[in-house]
C-alpha cells in the first residue's frame, strides 16, 4: 500500500532527509543524509510507515540552487532529468499521460517527451505557447498545448469562465481523456509547482475535489506530482497523508527564502469507508482545519468544540493518548479519530457543526 517513502509528521523536518539518495538543495549546496549525522526520533508504533531506501538519482556534490526554477517552472535540465526518473516514465512500454502546469521555456517538457510520454501542456501565459508548441514535432512523445491555468480550473462561479480559466468537463473530453473508475489505475499525472503566493487555496481545493470526486478526480485517481513549500507540506498535506499515498520521497530544493518539497500524492482505492464518505467528508474537513488552526493545542481542547461527546472518552475509544497534541499525532490518526466519533452512536448529533454556516464562512 505504501511505496518507498515515509509519512512525515509536522515538526519532524530533519526526517525529510532520511533515506539513501534523497536529494536536498539547501540554499547554496546539496546535502546527503550521511552528512547530517544521527537524527533523534520519537518513539512510534511499528505499524507506522517506515523510511525506505530510494534507489533513484542522487546529487552528491555541492550544487548552486540558482537557475533551478523560473516563473513557476523548471529551468534546470539536470533537475528535469531527475524528475523524469522519479516519475518512472516509460516503464513496461506504457505511454504515460502527463499534464504539465506552466511549462514556460519547455525544459521539463522536452525531458518528458523524450520518454515517449503524451504531454498535455497547460500554459497560463499566452506568450510562451508558440515556443512550447514548437517542441512537439522534434521529439518522440505526443504534445498538446492548451491555454489554461491548472490552479484556477473549475472555479465555483462557472458563469465567468474564460481562458486561461477552463472547465475540466469541457477540456478533458476534447483532449481524449476518458473517466476511469476509482478502482482502476492512475489515468494521468499532473506535474507542476504550487503558486507560492497563495498555496493554501489551490491545495485545499484539490483535497476537497478528492473527497467529492469532482473536477480532475471525476476522471479517476489522478496522481499529483508537485513542488510545494515545506511549511505547507507539513500542514494539510501531512494531515491528510493517511488517505493519500505518497509514492516517492520528498525532494527538497531551495527557492528564494524557503525550501520546496517535491511530492507525489495519489488517492487510495480504499479512500472511502463505511464511516468516511462523500456525504460526510465536509465534517471531516472541518475537523482537520480546526485542528490545524491551533497545532500546539491538545486534542481534548479541539474536541470540546467539535463534538458533544466527552473528549477523554472518545480518545480512550480511539486508543489515543489523552495528552496528545495536534502536532504530535500521525496523519492516519485523524481519520481514525473521525471514524471513532462516527461509529460511537447512531445519533445524528455527533458533531457541533453547521454545514450552512461553514459554507458562508468559506
Amino acid at each position: 500500500m505504501w511505496g518507498p517513502a515515509a509519512v512525515l509528521p509536522p515538526r519532524r523536518t530533519p526526517s525529510v532527509l532520511a533515506g539513501v539518495g534523497r536529494f536536498c538543495f539547501w540554499r547554496s549546496a546539496a546535502a546527503m543524509r550521511k552528512d547530517l549525522g544521527a537524527i533523534p526520533r520519537r518513539g512510534r508504533s511499528d505499524s507506522c510507515p517506515k523510511l525506505l531506501p530510494y534507489e533513484g538519482p542522487r546529487e552528491s556534490t555541492p550544487t548552486s540552487t540558482y537557475g533551478l526554477f523560473s516563473k513557476g517552472s523548471v529551468l534546470s535540465p539536470t533537475l528535469a532529468a531527475t524528475l523524469v526518473q522519479i516519475l518512472q516514465l516509460g516503464e513496461n512500454g506504457h505511454r504515460h499521460i502527463i499534464m504539465e502546469c506552466n511549462p514556460r521555456h519547455g525544459i521539463l517538457t522536452k525531458a518528458l517527451l523524450k520518454t515517449g510520454a503524451s504531454v498535455i501542456a497547460l500554459e497560463s501565459d499566452k506568450s510562451f505557447i508558440p515556443h512550447v508548441k514548437s517542441l512537439g514535432g522534434k521529439l518522440n512523445g505526443k504534445l498538446q498545448v492548451v491555454h489554461c491555468d491548472f490552479f484556477k480550473m473549475d472555479p465555483d462561479n462557472h458563469n465567468t469562465v474564460r481562458p486561461p480559466v477552463v472547465l475540466s468537463q469541457e477540456l478533458f473530453p476534447s483532449l481524449g481523456i476518458k473517466a476511469n473508475s476509482w478502482s482502476e489505475d492512475i489515468p494521468f499525472k499532473v506535474v507542476g509547482i504550487f503558486p507560492q503566493k497563495n498555496e493554501m487555496k489551490p491545495l485545499w481545493k484539490l483535497l476537497h475535489d478528492v473527497y467529492t470526486c469532482s473536477s480532475i478526480y471525476r476522471y479517476g485517481r489522478v496522481q499529483l506530482c508537485m513542488f510545494i513549500s515545506e511549511s505547507q507540506y507539513e500542514a494539510p498535506v501531512a494531515a491528510l497523508d493517511g488517505h493519500i499515498k505518497k509514492r516517492q520521497p520528498a525532494a527538497k530544493c531551495s527557492s528564494k527564502h524557503q525550501n520546496l518539497c517535491f511530492i507525489q500524492i495519489t488517492p487510495r482505492k480504499t479512500l472511502f469507508t463505511e464511516y468516511l464518505t462523500p456525504i460526510n467528508y465536509d465534517i471531516f474537513f472541518h475537523m482537520v482545519k480546526q485542528c490545524f488552526g491551533r497545532r500546539s493545542a491538545f486534542l481534548t481542547h479541539h474536541l470540546h468544540s467539535l463534538t458533544p461527546y466527552d473528549p477523554v472518552t472518545i480518545l480512550n475509544k480511539a486508543k489515543i493518548e489523552t495528552n496528545m497534541k495536534t502536532c504530535d499525532m500521525y496523519p492516519q490518526g485523524y481519520k481514525h479519530l473521525f471514524e471513532t466519533i462516527e461509529r460511537s452512536s447512531d445519533n445524528d448529533s455527533k458533531w457541533l457543526y453547521d454545514r450552512l454556516l461553514e459554507d458562508i464562512v468559506c
